[in-house]
């Protein structure tokens, strides 16, 4: 997970913490019976574990170049390697095990993750890492990316892929990290209804690259030929917001609804052009207490087999001297269980344990959980 001390650290900068949830028995040994969540009595704080993060594995800090917009995002690869990314870019490889970082190819694009597809990334079946634009905003008429014309241009996401491979002129040498630019959008995505688009949510639907464009539609990234290409497949958007996850052992995609951010699963595997794929189950497995504000989306982090950690952010108090960043972690887990009503799928969601996490002005706060 990655963290950011405002106080203790240079501006910009942000630290990198590996958390053994075994260690803090964030799931039980046994499954539990499931039970109804309620919400904490008035008055009455929700009980939770506390946690303390542990030393970093590492620190990053971004660029002096731009100190208007200093961002750094952390990226989960594979195993325990995450990639680190500023606004500038600059883009690195992170071994959990070793302090060491090394470089790779710098993509130019506002980052953000839509997933990865690795295998092997020591020399084996290669990989890949996909970034993107998330929103972007109608360029004004006349400007460069409008062509001149006048006419008001056409949204322009930018794509690109962080591939492994052997470099196509040397196939000799061993593999490599190398940056792609893919195709944009076709040009009539958005239409003139819009002064910006944003992608509301994204997956990875076996070889391909799903996304959804709020307001527009759904379009999926396949490769023909060696080439990268574009497809609508349909009008309407996935039934989530932000990541989806795919879960193999229970063969399907796991995220969170737009609407009340609850964990979710649908089947993406046959999606038809003529209609939404719908959701087979949500679930709430955290009721917070009165006060507490969320203050950025969930995360989900998948640990196979079934069970999903999932990250909230809050925070408590009204006063700058009461205020508290807290951090709440979930250890849940999806079964088979059996149909209860019409339509519904055998599935249901036990809840292990929450542990959180607290922190004051000017001390540690978790930003991103993977």
């Amino acid at each position: 997970m990655a963290k950011k001390n405002p106080s203790a650290t240079p501006r910009g900068a942000k630290s990198l913490c590996s958390i053994d949830l075994r260690r803090h028995k964030l799931f039980n040994t046994t499954t539990p019976a499931p039970k109804k969540t309620t919400a904490a009595p008035k008055g009455k704080a929700l009980a939770l574990n506390k946690i303390r993060l542990p030393s970093p594995s590492l620190s990053m800090r971004t660029s002096d170049s731009d100190l208007k917009d200093q961002r750094i995002h952390f990226f989960p690869a594979a195993d325990r390697r995450a990639f680190c990314l500023d606004q500038l870019g600059r883009g690195f490889l992170l071994e959990a095990d070793t302090p060491r970082p090394s470089w790779n190819p710098s993509p130019s694009t506002s980052l953000s993750l839509v997933g990865p597809d690795f295998d092997d990334l020591d020399g084996g079946g290669g990989g890949n890492l996909f970034i993107m634009d998330r929103r972007v905003a109608k360029p004004e008429p006349g400007g460069v990316s409008d062509g001149g014309g006048g006419g008001g241009g056409s949204f322009h996401f930018q794509f690109e892929a962080l591939v492994y491979r052997k470099p196509w002129y040397l196939g000799y040498l061993s593999k490599t990290w190398h940056c792609d630019l893919l195709p944009p959008l076709p040009p009539h995505v958005g239409g003139s209804d819009h002064s910006y688009l944003e992608i509301s949510s994204y997956a990875v639907v076996g070889s391909q690259v799903c996304i959804s464009v709020d307001g527009d539609g759904t379009y999926c990234l396949t490769t023909v030929n060696s080439t990268y290409c574009w497809s609508e497949v349909g009008k309407w958007t996935l039934p989530f917001q932000g990541q989806v996850h795919y879960a193999p052992e229970l063969k399907l995609w796991f995220g969170f609804t737009a609407e009340d951010q609850n964990l979710a699963a649908a089947d993406l595997s046959s999606m038809d052009s003529r209609s939404q794929p719908h959701l087979l189950n949500s679930w709430k497995e955290l009721e917070p207490p009165k006060g507490w504000q969320q203050v950025q989306d969930p995360q989900l982090v998948s640990l196979g087999s079934g069970m999903f950690c999932i990250a909230r952010f809050f925070r408590t108090g009204t006063a700058m001297d009461d205020c508290q960043n807290v951090t709440v972690l979930t250890g849940v887990e999806v079964v088979r269980g059996v149909n209860v009503l019409p339509g519904t799928a055998d599935l249901r969601m036990v809840k292990h344990k929450s542990l959180c996490h607290k922190s004051g002005s000017g001390e540690d706060t978790i930003t991103t959980v993977f």
